[in-house]
């Protein structure tokens, strides 16, 4: 079979994938498959891998050579230093909304906020929020049942309290609650897009969660917007995670339902990716 697991990875993928890309994967599936800390992979202090261990190996090799993400097939991945579980049903959390997260608590400093998260997917942007912020009620929502599953045990995971509700944003909404702040990360990758992305996005990751149509790119923009004008206190924040080519348009579109001190942010990569404003 193989001697060295580290060696059969790098070998495995080394056609397909970066060296730093099979380093983290080597890390991550020894980590998972063998409970090794770092210092023994970099050591490789192996030992003697059983053959079910070395199975487990291949079987996460070959689903890594199909582009299938590491983290669906090991079934977890952190976000802003918590501890995840992901599946098909839910997007990948992605770094840029680690800062999306990280702009929300440097901002935050009214006690106790009431804060809703409008799209929740995995639930990443509601547990760290009620997770880093002091007495925070955090209510999350969601359309899809299978994603707020998923975001139900991570908040039973990360020991915090968030009221997951199922709730399709575009529909008229039964109740009127107010919040102090309003956040969303809603699909916003247009149709035409498709053809730039990575087939480990577009053959495993749930579509309702990244498309909107092409002539209807700011839909959730505009009625999140409008929901925030509804359920917001005075002087209470709406934080949107965008798509980077349509920043100046959220901004205006905000402008013109009359929020004020608006603000676009720019990602580590130096993309608009984040905007934030107030209700008056």
């Amino acid at each position: 079979m193989f001697e060295n697991p580290a060696e059969y990875i790098r070998n495995q993928l080394n056609e397909t994938f970066s060296l730093g890309e099979i380093r983290t994967f080597t890390r991550l599936i020894l980590e998972e498959v063998c409970n090794l800390s770092f210092s023994e992979i970099a050591s490789c202090k192996f030992n003697d891998l059983s053959d079910n261990k070395k199975q487990n190996i291949i079987s996460i090799v070959k689903r890594l050579q199909n582009n299938e993400p590491i983290q669906y097939i090991l079934g977890n991945t952190e976000f802003y230093g918590l501890t995840l579980k992901v599946t098909p049903s839910v997007l990948i959390p992605r770094p840029e909304t680690e800062e999306l997260v990280e702009w929300i608590l440097l901002e935050t400093t009214q006690p106790n906020p009431n804060i809703l998260d409008i799209g929740t997917g995995s639930g990443c942007i509601a547990i760290t929020l009620a997770k880093k912020i002091d007495n925070a009620t955090v209510e999350a929502w969601d359309v899809s049942r299978e994603a707020l599953n998923v975001a139900k045990e991570n908040a039973t995971i990360n020991h915090v309290t968030v009221n997951f509700l199922e709730v399709d944003a575009l529909k008229p909404l039964q109740e009127n609650q107010r919040f102090d702040i309003i956040v969303s990360n809603p699909p916003y990758i247009r149709e035409m897009e498709r053809k730039t992305m990575s087939s480990n996005v577009l053959d495993y990751e749930p579509q309702l969660a990244l498309f909107v149509p092409d002539n209807k790119a700011l839909i959730f923009y505009n009625r999140i917007a409008d929901i925030a004008l509804q359920q917001l206190n005075s002087d209470g924040w709406l934080y949107f995670e965008i798509n980077h080519a349509k920043g100046a348009e959220v901004v205006q579109l905000l402008k013109e339902k009359g929020f004020v001190n608006i603000e676009l942010k720019k990602d580590i990569s130096r993309n608009d990716r984040m905007v934030r404003a107030m209700k008056k």
